[in-house]
């Protein structure tokens, strides 16, 4: 596979006419004499000097890059109060990993959220990989001010196992329930790690002890591109069919409207409106609701 023919095509989605304009808008953006980075859970920029006219020009860019599904993020007063507090699931897993002078990787990695926040833990490469124009320009327009190390591919995780170098950990949350061979999605990501890497993954799960899935007939909480949702036991059956020696199981989440809700910052719906207005332990469809298990699966 020709990785860098394949980047070269998708520079090009830059210049689609729903980019463009957040494109132009960063490379407009006011370039301050210092900046202040805080990595918590609101990932926390304060621009020094920024004038009133600064700040304007900031908020109408982040404006035209809406949706915003990960964050928060704040520069200066302004707060981009994104559809997902991305620091619940940050924080629950942040306990199990360990970075330090090792090459990560986040797949899926939307407009970077998680790899930002990594960077305290000092690993020795950070790369994401999203094949979406505009979580890439949400990433450049933060990134201008952060001014990080952190390498964006406009990937996905089929790439993965062809890319120019292996992986100690990588990342894959909320990716695999988007595949419609959550088997071979895992082989893509176990070849993509290096001898004894590890990879941590969540994913929607249903209850239960029997080695099944849930495969919505059209949609599942009004999503369409859902296929399969298993038990935990398939989930690690997959795992291991995937070519991992070891899966260990880290906990399991039901996603309630604390972490993930509306906002003005995507104009679209939530999980409000997901649910079953009478019964919110299902969604409209009258599926289980979404809860997520999270796993971390070792190579040999």
């Amino acid at each position: 596979m020709n990785l860098d023919l394949l980047r070269q095509e998708r520079q090009k989605w830059l210049t689609w006419k729903n980019i463009l304009p957040c494109q132009n808008a960063i490379s407009a953006l006011p370039r301050p004499l210092e900046t202040k980075v805080h990595l918590g859970d609101c990932i926390t920029i304060d621009i020094i000097p920024a004038s009133k006219e600064d700040e304007m020009q900031i908020r109408q860019a982040a404006l035209l890059m809406k949706p915003w599904r990960k964050g928060p993020f704040r520069i200066n007063d302004l707060l981009i109060d994104a559809e997902w507090q991305s620091y619940i699931k940050y924080n629950f897993l942040e306990p199990y990993f360990a970075l330090k002078n090792k090459i990560v990787g986040d797949i899926g990695c939307n407009n970077g959220y998680y790899l930002f926040r990594m960077q305290e833990h000092l690993p020795k490469k950070l790369i994401g990989f999203d094949p979406s124009a505009i979580y890439f320009s949400q990433f450049q327009f933060i990134d201008h001010f952060i001014k990080s190390d952190i390498v964006y591919e406009l990937l996905g995780v089929e790439h993965v196992a062809f890319y120019e170098h292996k992986f100690d950990v990588l990342f894959c949350l909320g990716v695999l329930y988007h595949r419609s061979d959550p088997v071979m999605t895992l082989k893509s990501l176990c070849k993509g790690l290096n001898s004894g890497g590890e990879l941590i993954l969540d994913t929607f799960m249903i209850e239960g002890e029997d080695d099944i899935c849930l495969t919505p007939k059209e949609r599942y909480s009004k999503i369409p591109n859902i296929y399969f949702i298993p038990t935990v036991p398939a989930l690690i059956n997959w795992c291991y069919r995937a070519g991992f020696e070891k899966v260990e199981v880290l906990g399991n989440m039901i996603t309630d409207m604390n972490e993930q809700r509306k906002t003005e910052w995507i104009d679209t719906q939530s999980l409000e409106d997901f649910l079953d207005p009478n019964n919110t332990t299902k969604t409209v469809e009258g599926y289980p609701a979404p809860k997520r298990v999270y796993i971390k699966a070792y190579k040999a």
